[in-house]
């Protein structure tokens, strides 16, 4: 990780820098105790994690910071307690107490890590569900829609329309029933009539003829019902 540090004490700044040199994962860039000159490089050029203290001349940390369109990952540096408070309003990952120790630096150093880490498995969590969620595209009027089939209740035929019931809304379309069947899931979604295509895993009730989704009674057509039947015992 890229990081610059902050502090308008010469001292408190070359233990900072010596303490990102000496971490193995951790870039050392550059160090400032101007902190109107380190604005102006943060504006210019991206870093990954800034070490800043907060009681500074003519421009405190937090003023620096909030003046960024873009935040790095914030670790300040500070001898005081009482801007804990502020600074985590700017989602600090650590406020470190000076004088700092290096255990203590290193701690607040894996808290990035450990947030950097937790940030990319769920972004891969939330890639790889999109992915499973398998969807049909329906065309009504000028629009297309895409819906997930996991969000469809059920599909009722309407003379030459066909409306799809979902979690959110419905929709209405020309394609005839045979198209959308063989655009839906087989094993997730039935004819039970004429009229309505339904979606297994919606069903909340099973009566004789008849079966409950979303509250609303849907018959199932006498040429469907061994079928249905089969399906149903083997689920």
């Amino acid at each position: 990780m890229k990081c610059i540090a902050i502090d308008d004490e010469p001292l408190a700044l070359e233990l900072i820098s010596g303490y990102i040199q000496k971490t193995p994962h951790l870039e050392f860039v550059a160090a400032f105790t101007n902190p109107f000159d380190a604005m102006s490089f943060l504006l210019k050029t991206p870093v990954d994690m800034v070490f800043i203290d907060i009681n500074m001349p003519e421009l405190s940390g937090i003023e620096l910071l909030k003046a960024l369109p873009v935040l790095p990952k914030i670790i300040f540096t500070t001898a005081y307690s009482e801007y804990g408070a502020e600074s985590y309003e700017l989602n600090a990952v650590d406020y470190l107490m000076k004088p700092i120790k290096y255990d203590r630096f290193l701690k607040g150093v894996n808290k990035v890590a450990d947030f950097s880490s937790s940030k990319k498995e769920d972004s891969s969590v939330a890639a790889d569900t999109e992915k499973k969620r398998e969807s049909v595209l329906i065309k009504s009027g000028s629009k297309t829609y895409k819906i997930a089939t996991d969000d469809i209740y059920y599909i009722e035929a309407a003379g030459n329309y066909m409306t799809f019931y979902t979690v959110k809304t419905k929709i209405m379309t020309l394609l005839p029933m045979t198209d959308i069947l063989k655009m839906l899931p087989a094993k997730e979604f039935i004819r039970i009539h004429k009229s309505y295509i339904i979606s297994l895993k919606h069903i909340e009730i099973i009566e004789k003829g008849m079966v409950v989704i979303n509250k609303k009674q849907i018959p199932v057509g006498i040429t469907y019902r061994e079928q249905f039947s089969g399906i149903i015992k083997n689920k």
